[in-house]
């Protein structure tokens, strides 16, 4: 089953805790990369969603986007009573010393801009494992999105995949059953060639210079081991489609080979006929390349 490597998933929870968003978007890429942008501290989570991701998606850049907001409580908001008492009697002190009327009484509201009185809302640091069991099934319902998605664009690539692989087999049909009219044609066009010469020359040449001419030509255009390696590598094309795992790097290496294949046809026959079938054999080729690029 072919996947494709472009698609979007997103999901969304709200709990006790959090109110979070997860959004998957995924790029063509030759192998997985993840990449991470959420708020402080939940970047350091980054480890944890290449291994969640790396379970169902095999090739692609994968960006994510993490929005969470934690919920606030009453416990984020307390002051720190031993900083507050410390920095009371420092001002109190002071204020007598330097004979201030009040004793400091004005300077008291500025005591809890003071650090560490109120501390800030804290960092949730120490509660990144439990807040991931959170995000984690968020990130999973994503993920489902994510794949249905790229199963259904898989489907559509697929299908134009195999009529494109059947294009290059009718092409390489009709090369089949020009194989035996290159031999021939390349014997007439020799033998009016040396009549031409022979009659302009008044010479005779041997029965068997000819035919051994023949035979070297014949040897060196034999192109059916080509078409048949290449008939071989379209129906394993289609075998790999039918892989569980991701085939796009076979499917590139496949494709790699059957334009090597098809690059010797085109060069050992020397036929006009021939030469336009590997034209357009080479075309679906390239075709077929850009396509699998997308390929999981």
């Amino acid at each position: 089953m072919l996947l494709s490597m472009t698609g979007y998933g997103e999901a969304r929870c709200q709990s006790d805790q959090l109110t979070l968003a997860v959004e998957l978007r995924a790029l063509n890429n030759r192998y997985l990369k993840v990449s991470l942008r959420a708020p402080d501290p939940y970047h350091l989570l980054e480890a944890e969603f290449e291994k969640a991701i790396r379970r169902v998606v095999k090739r692609g850049t994968i960006q994510v986007h993490l929005r969470c907001e934690p919920k606030a409580t009453a416990d984020d908001f307390r002051i720190n009573p031993v900083a507050l008492a410390s920095y009371i009697q420092q001002v109190r002190e002071a204020s007598k010393q330097l004979g201030l009327p009040d004793q400091g009484q004005s300077l008291l509201g500025q005591v809890l801009m003071l650090p560490g009185v109120v501390p800030e809302a804290g960092s949730r640091t120490h509660q990144l494992h439990d807040d991931w069991q959170i995000i984690e099934k968020v990130l999973g319902q994503a993920l489902e999105q994510l794949q249905g998605m790229r199963k259904e664009e898989g489907k559509a690539m697929a299908q134009e995949l195999l009529n494109l692989r059947d294009h290059i087999g009718k092409h390489l049909d009709v090369i089949r059953k020009l194989i035996p009219q290159v031999v021939t044609t390349f014997r007439d066009r020799l033998h009016e060639r040396v009549k031409t010469l022979l009659s302009e020359l008044d010479v005779k040449i041997d029965r068997n210079d000819l035919i051994r001419e023949v035979s070297i030509y014949a040897e060196r255009s034999d192109i059916a081991e080509e078409v048949v390696r290449l008939a071989t590598h379209l129906a394993h094309f289609q075998e790999i489609m039918k892989e569980d795992e991701s085939p796009g790097r076979k499917l590139e290496f496949l494709t790699q080979e059957m334009s090597r294949e098809t690059n010797t046809i085109g060069s050992k026959a020397s036929d006009v006929e021939i030469s336009k079938q590997v034209v357009e054999i080479k075309g679906t080729l390239e075709k077929i390349r850009e396509l699998i690029q997308n390929v999981e």
